[in-house]
Formats: structure tokens, C-alpha cells, sequence
């Protein structure tokens, strides 16, 4: 059960990050500071970095709350199943969620959130780029339990690309304005490709 401080804390998190996206989608993220995030959330500049530790954080959050997530895959996979078909099902799962992880999301928000990290600020790319490194190493971990290490962290690395490049393919179709019933028919098809090299 929750605590009242811990609920306290994902309050204040969530209202500092929900100032923070839509202050930086409004105006831009290199034209906000942090103090007037702060400001706006009604939180001090201190009590803004409790909570993130930089500037670009306020922002990838959303996508490190995913963290670790392709290695509890491998780990919690049914007996018997192989680690790519666990990720290759989790992602095609995503998919069908519109999970906004996948790219698959045509909420204008979501389209111009991952406009503004892959296109318009260069520190949040390279922050989301030590992101998936740490993902990349837990995935390499978790694959080590059952390969040896080079093995696994040479399939750990193709799984991190595959993901990144099928989530920004989806997103650029809809950012092109496909409908969005077309693009997951292309984003299936692309994802079960991409996984069955990875299988191969």
C-alpha cells in the first residue's frame, strides 16, 4: 500500500513534469528555463531538482520510466520461450496498446513530444542516448543468464537499435500525417521484420 508521502511525491513529480512538456512544447525546450518550470509548477528551483536531476530529464522521464523494461521481458518470459520472440511479442503488444514507447501514438501531445527529442533540442538526444546505453546494458545482463557475454551483448545492442528505429519510423509516418490505421498495419509488418532478423 502507498503512503501518503509517497502519493505526496508522485503528485509533486507529475505537476513538475506536466508544467515542465508543456511549457517546453508551447515556447520550445532551449527557451524555458528551469526556474520558470519551477515557477510554474509552484515548486522551488531546489525542490525541482530533487525530483530531476537536469534540465533534460524533466522531459525523458517519460521514456526512462521504460528503463530496464526489455530486460524484465527477457527475465519474466514463459518457460521454454525464447528472449527475441519475449521482446518481439512485448513490442507488437505496445503496439496494439499504442503504447507511445512504439512511436504508435497519434496524440498531437505525443507527436510533437518526440518532435521536440529526436529534432529540436541536441541535449535531449544525447541524454536519451545514456538512456539506452543503461537499457542496453540491463538487457545485456539479463541475456547473459542464458549466452555468453559477447553473445549477449551483441544482441542486446540489435535489440535497442531495432526498437529505436521501428518507434521513430512510426512516429515519422504519423508526423507526415498517414492515417493512423495505415501506419500500424506498416508498423506490424515493420516490427515482425525487424524481430525476424533479429531471430535470423
Amino acid at each position: 500500500m502507498t503512503g501518503l508521502r509517497e502519493l505526496q511525491r508522485q503528485r509533486v513529480h507529475e505537476a513538475i513534469s506536466t508544467a515542465a512538456i508543456t511549457l517546453f512544447l508551447e515556447h520550445g525546450f532551449d527557451e524555458v528555463s528551469v526556474a520558470q518550470v519551477a515557477a510554474a509548477a509552484g515548486v522551488s528551483k531546489p525542490t525541482l531538482f530533487k525530483y530531476f536531476a537536469t534540465k533534460e530529464d524533466l522531459v525523458l522521464h517519460r521514456i526512462a520510466d521504460h528503463l530496464g523494461e526489455s530486460a524484465r521481458v527477457v527475465r519474466e518470459r514463459a518457460p521454454g520461450e525464447r528472449p527475441v520472440e519475449a521482446l518481439r511479442r512485448h513490442f507488437l503488444d505496445g503496439l496494439a496498446r499504442h503504447d507511445p514507447i512504439t512511436g504508435l501514438n497519434d496524440d498531437p501531445e505525443v507527436v510533437a513530444y518526440h518532435r521536440m527529442v529526436f529534432f529540436e533540442a541536441p541535449s535531449l538526444l544525447g541524454r536519451l542516448h545514456q538512456h539506452m546505453a543503461r537499457d542496453e546494458e540491463a538487457l545485456a545482463g539479463a541475456l547473459a543468464e542464458t549466452a555468453d557475454e559477447l553473445t549477449a551483448r551483441l544482441l542486446a545492442g540489435q535489440v535497442v537499435a531495432t526498437q529505436r528505429v521501428l518507434a521513430r519510423r512510426n512516429w515519422q509516418l504519423l508526423a507526415d500525417g498517414r492515417p493512423m490505421a495505415e501506419v500500424e498495419v506498416e508498423a506490424v509488418r515493420a516490427a515482425e521484420q525487424g524481430f525476424g532478423m533479429l531471430t535470423a
